[in-house]
């Protein structure tokens, strides 16, 4: 802290690089947990809470992570609706099946999230594990599960 409790320069610039790396991840993340709505409210009440704990954060071996957990829980207080996912004009998605969204929304919380990460924001697979705070190995447990689940909706078979 500089004079006053005021920040230093260097520790806002700090802050700036490690918020635009981390924040499109964790709007993505939480987007697909929650909602377009919910997950974009939570997503700027996680970065504040960065901001005001950033002493704290930069000590922590997965920021990004604890982060989507703070953002978790601040979504509880606007959740109270069933998810929404953002709507993409047919244009933009020809191949997409239109049963899909539901499909998705139907798919738990880590389930829906996993999937939209790696398939439809192109985050590895360590990449999407870091997002959520879990294991590589747990990421790719969602995501079989998951994708078992949107095949057995839409009727695709399995591609062994």
């Amino acid at each position: 802290m500089g004079v006053m409790g005021v920040v230093d320069l260097p520790v806002r610039e700090d802050f700036a690089e490690f918020a635009a790396r981390v924040e499109p991840r964790l709007r993505r993340a939480l987007v697909a947990w929650c909602g377009l709505d919910v997950g974009t409210e939570a997503t700027a009440d996680a970065m504040a809470y960065a901001w005001e704990h950033w002493a704290d954060l930069v000590a922590m071996d997965n920021p990004a992570g604890y982060l989507f957990r703070v953002g978790q829980s601040r979504s509880r207080r606007y959740r109270r609706r069933q998810v929404q996912l953002p709507a993409v004009p047919v244009t933009e998605l020809p191949d997409v099946d239109p049963r899909l969204p539901a499909a998705l929304a139907a798919l738990s919380p880590q389930q829906r999230t996993a999937v939209l990460l790696v398939h439809a924001h192109d985050l590895t697979y360590a990449d999407a594990a870091a997002v959520l705070d879990c294991s590589v190995s747990t990421l790719r447990n969602h995501l079989e599960r998951a994708l078992t689940r949107l095949r057995d909706r839409l009727g695709v078979p399995d591609v062994d």
